[in-house]
Parts: C-alpha cells; sequence; structure tokens
C-alpha cells in the first residue's frame, strides 16, 4: 500500500523496536495523527486464545467513563410500549416486521452503528445473522442488546458503551475516545476495557494472556505499547 508523506513522517517518529508505555502512546499516537478531521484513537489487542474453541472467545461490552467521542446511532426491534419506550430514550430507528424484512433486503444498513431486541422479537430478527452478523451487530443477550429494557441498552449505548469479541486471529479492537480527547481521558478509557478484557480470561486459556498492545488513530502508523502494564496507567501523567 502506498503511503503519503505526511504518514511517512508520522510513522518515523515511532521507535518499533520499543513498548512505550500507555502515557507515551497516547502522546504518540495524538502526535502522529495525519488527518485534518478529529480522527479515532484505536486499541487492538493480540490474545493468547484459542479463537476457534468456544470456551476461549473473549466477548464483553464496557462503558466507557469518557465515552467514545460518537454517538452511536440504534436500531430498535421492538413493538407497543417497548418501542415507544425505544424511541423517548432517543433510539435512531424503532421497526418490527416492515424493518426486518428491509434489513433483510440489505437496505438501511448504513444508518446505524448498534441493535438492539426484545426477547420476543429474535424469533425474527434470527434470520437476520446473515447480514448483522458480518458486521457484528447481531444481538446477543451476553452484550446486553437482548432485553425487555430496551430504553436502557438504547442510553448505555449512546453514553458510551462499547462492544468487543476476539476475531479468527485472536486479535480484540475497541475505540477510547478521539485524538480531541486529553490524555488522561484516553488512558482512563483504556484501562476500563482493559480491566474488562482481564477479568474475562477463559479459564481455558494457557500462557500468556495479553501478548501484544498497540495504540492508532484513523490512518495513523500504530504504536507499540508494553503489555505489561495493566495497572497504575494514568500514574505517570502530571497532575
Amino acid at each position: 500500500m502506498k503511503r503519503s508523506k505526511a504518514h511517512k513522517d508520522a510513522a518515523a517518529k515511532v521507535d518499533r523496536d520499543k513498548l512505550y508505555t500507555p502515557v507515551e502512546a497516547a502522546k504518540l499516537a495524538k502526535e502522529t495523527s495525519t488527518t485534518k478531521f478529529d480522527a479515532t484513537v484505536e486499541v487492538a489487542l493480540r490474545l493468547g486464545v484459542d479463537p476457534r474453541k468456544a470456551d476461549q472467545i473473549v466477548r464483553g461490552t464496557v462503558n466507557l467513563p469518557h465515552g467514545t467521542g460518537k454517538t452511536a446511532r440504534v436500531l430498535v426491534f421492538a413493538t407497543g410500549d417497548r418501542a415507544e419506550a425505544a424511541r423517548e430514550a432517543g433510539a435512531d430507528i424503532v421497526g418490527a416486521d416492515e424493518l426486518i424484512d428491509e434489513i433483510s433486503k440489505g437496505n438501511r444498513l448504513n444508518e446505524f452503528d448498534a441493535v438492539v431486541a426484545t426477547p420476543d422479537m429474535m424469533g425474527k430478527v434470527g434470520r437476520l445473522g446473515r447480514v448483522l452478523g458480518p458486521r457484528g451487530l447481531m444481538p446477543n443477550p451476553k452484550t446486553g442488546t437482548v432485553t425487555p429494557d430496551v430504553a436502557k441498552a438504547v442510553t448505555d449505548i449512546k453514553g458510551g458503551k462499547i462492544e468487543f469479541r476476539t476475531d479468527r486471529q485472536a486479535n480484540l479492537h475497541f475505540i477510547i475516545g478521539k485524538t480531541s480527547f486529553g490524555e488522561r481521558q484516553l488512558l482512563e478509557n483504556y484501562a476500563a476495557a482493559l480491566d474488562e478484557v482481564l477479568r474475562l480470561k477463559p479459564s481455558a486459556a494457557k500462557g500468556r494472556y495479553l501478548k501484544k498492545v498497540t495504540f492508532s488513530t484513523t490512518m495513523g502508523p500504530g504504536v507499540p505499547v508494553d503489555p505489561n502494564v495493566t495497572r497504575g496507567i494514568t500514574a505517570d501523567l502530571a497532575e
């Protein structure tokens, strides 16, 4: 892939042979952002799990203390009072049978970032797995997106709740904010997400669990982070 001069200049500031502390990485990620817009800051983890085995899949959610910097667009499958509650909570799209038909045809897929459904709708929503599944949007009780309390689910998602799941290569990605965030905000979000990932370590996983950590921004270079630093992440920040 051909890189721009700005990207090459930014990448030159990153020592690929060094493992940066989270504080150093947050500063460097912001410094090496090459976009004119407010770029997203993302974390990638390589975990010591075998995602081919069901008991080693790492999947969960966490409410970031400072949000993601982006208000997620939420689609809700519900009827009656629950549908109305979802609308009042700020859901962007609410519907039932007709909406399921639209989504099954591949329509409106660029209009939402998260999907919530009431339990009674899952019999019908289940057939959307081939459409929503590959996008990581299929509602699931384990992540709180299949629930009778759709209003709370919508509020949580719009307030900064993120979902994560290991891919086939045992990598896990999540957003910790925007380059406009202060370093403390980014690091506190990272700490919250990392704590949850560590808490979810599968008992069947053997050997080193957290193998590799990288911070990056939209179109920016990756910054290698020391995976051994999992506590006191903001300790080096000036008060």
